[in-house]
């Protein structure tokens, strides 16, 4: 049975360890992450927890909707034992009605019959399993990504990994102010609070690269859980764009985690540019879900989706 709990009803010790023990687990659907990225949430829960959907929503015009909070690419729903094909319709069809409008995405472990009127569309990441030896790993690697490397490795470049996660988001609005890209305080705020609350629970790697002469010119934010790391947040200067420093970050990465039960999420992009990137290193496009959902008369449904549809999928800004 699937039951819809409002935030003060859920036990937020079983969601975690539901969470924690899903065979489609993710950082994002832990509680103290979603408090930190949803101004409110509710939940569906099938029976003692195990399987569950947080519905993080917003009040806009008196209409309750749900949304994509900032910083997280999925949720959807996380299960302890195998997806059976129809759960995720189940969920779909138990969130209640009071929700009159939806647009938020599935997990790639989610699926829906092809022609469902819930799904809105597709969106994308990109996955590189670590399984196999780095030899192997780095021979999927583009031409150009091993050109990259090979530049950065003679110029000097070096990479830690105790860099400072202030470096990184200030490279990025230096970089995201030259391209106009509307980030707001509150969400450089929120960024940092998650990082350094990841790095408290030992779930988050933070890499940088350094210039010869010691100045950043790159970082990356990785954060861990369920044999997953998800490239988070990255900043770069103009003089990583010259000496590959991005690219040997990566490089760093995969070949320091080569060989583990791991995959590398980049965490996706349609920016073309970004995509070529990501697959440089070998990665697989890996597709998830989007649902709309519009509950209102329809005679006002054209309006509500040009309203509350941006709203509803967070600022499309990519972070990388």
């Amino acid at each position: 049975m699937i039951r819809y709990l409002t935030h003060d009803e859920i036990d937020f010790a079983k969601w975690d360890k539901c969470i924690e023990k899903s065979v489609n687990g993710l950082f994002y659907a832990y509680s103290w992450y979603l408090d930190m990225c949803a101004s409110s949430w509710d939940a569906l829960v099938m029976d003692d927890y195990q399987a569950v959907m947080p519905l993080p929503y917003r009040k806009k015009y008196a209409v309750r909707y749900i949304y994509q909070p900032f910083f997280i690419q999925q949720l959807g729903v996380f299960s302890r034992d195998r997806m059976a094909g129809q759960r995720t319709e189940q969920f779909i069809r138990a969130i209640p009605s009071h929700f009159k409008y939806a647009a938020f995405n599935l997990n790639i472990y989610n699926s829906l019959p092809p022609d469902h009127p819930a799904i809105g569309g597709n969106g994308i990441t990109h996955e590189l399993d670590l399984i196999l030896p780095y030899e192997k790993i780095r021979k999927n690697y583009s031409e150009n990504t091993k050109r990259n490397i090979r530049k950065a490795e003679n110029k000097g470049v070096f990479i830690t990994p105790h860099a400072r996660p202030e470096e990184i988001i200030q490279a990025f609005r230096t970089q995201k102010k030259i391209g106009h890209i509307p980030f707001r305080e509150k969400d450089y705020k929120l960024l940092k609070h998650l990082i350094y609350s990841g790095m408290h629970k030992h779930m988050v790697d933070v890499l940088a690269a350094y210039s010869e002469t010691n100045n950043f010119c790159a970082g990356i934010v990785f954060f861990k859980s369920h044999r997953k790391a998800v490239w988070l947040f990255s900043g770069s200067t103009p003089e990583a764009r010259e000496n590959g420093a991005m690219s040997l970050l990566v490089d760093h990465f995969i070949r320091t985690n080569a060989g583990k039960e791991m995959v590398l999420d980049f965490e996706g992009s349609t920016n073309a540019g970004l995509a070529r990137f990501y697959k440089s290193f070998g990665s697989k496009e890996c597709l998830f879900l989007q649902i709309r959902l519009n509950r209102m008369p329809p005679v006002i449904r054209p309006l509500i989706n040009g309203i509350l549809d941006m709203k509803a999928c967070g600022r499309r800004i990519f972070c990388k």
